[in-house]
């Protein structure tokens, strides 16, 4: 197996084992990274604008959970939504979220939380708006919409909102803590109302690095098995030369 013939299986087998360790020591970075931006609490941190923090088409930004963000806009009021089953003072109630086309997002908009109502029904809001807010990801603990037919989602999670919007969506929502507009009515929605992040939220990337692991295991394995078909075949065909050299004349 040491011949130059075979040199290029060897040399597969190390390009697949250093990629695959590679790419699962960075997604085991991910999870780290993400899990340490969770613990963080940013919601005292001075404002950044939203297009600082995060560009429309970007992935969540996990170092940004929390962190209050400043934007300006325009409402969408024909894609109110009621959040149920939000807790405020004991009382379960509803968020109030209208989305907000936000100036220099190349006409994407991000939905905003302007506050609770302890019915799903709440004053209709329109033209411009400067607001300052918490940045939240996304929810999405898997609950039903049981009537998709009406404005109230079980969760805020963006792809929920996304059927409801014609322009395309930030990866994050904003829950209002000051605002020039929408808020009037609407009890405030306070970070410690805010549901935690999902204990999972990282969990992704460290399943990935599990998987990268795996598949240089599996490189392995073929690599072995590949040896010792090489061998043995090699073997099979030494065979009948052996059998006739040791066989009389």
């Amino acid at each position: 197996m040491l011949r130059p013939r075979h040199w290029g299986g060897h040399l597969l087998l190390v390009v697949a084992l250093v990629a695959t360790t590679w790419l699962g020591f960075w997604q085991l970075s991910a999870w780290q990274h993400g899990r340490e931006a969770e613990a963080r609490d940013l919601s005292e941190a001075a404002p950044l604008a939203l297009t600082d923090a995060m560009g429309p088409d970007d992935p969540f930004p996990g170092q940004y959970v929390g962190q209050p963000v400043e934007l300006r806009g325009t409402w969408v009021p024909a894609s109110t939504l009621y959040v149920a089953d939000r807790l405020r003072d004991g009382e379960r109630g509803y968020w109030v979220m209208t989305p907000v086309i936000v100036d220099g997002g190349d006409g994407s908009a991000v939905p905003v939380v302007r506050g609770w109502s302890p019915t799903a029904d709440a004053d209709t809001v329109a033209g411009d708006v400067e607001l300052t807010g918490w940045l939240q990801p996304s929810e999405g603990t898997g609950l039903p919409d049981t009537d998709a037919s009406d404005d109230v989602i079980p969760e805020m999670r963006v792809a929920s909102v996304t059927q409801r919007v014609e322009a395309d969506l930030y990866s994050g929502f904003v829950v209002a803590r000051d605002a020039s507009s929408g808020t009037d009515g609407l009890a405030g929605v306070t970070p410690g109302s805010i549901p935690e992040v999902s204990a999972v939220t990282s969990l992704r990337n460290l399943l990935y690095a599990v998987q990268w692991w795996v598949f240089g295991g599996f490189a392995v394995y073929v690599w072995w098995r590949w040896c010792r078909d090489t061998v043995e075949a090699l073997e099979r065909e030494q065979d009948p030369e052996d059998e006739r050299v040791g066989s009389p004349a």
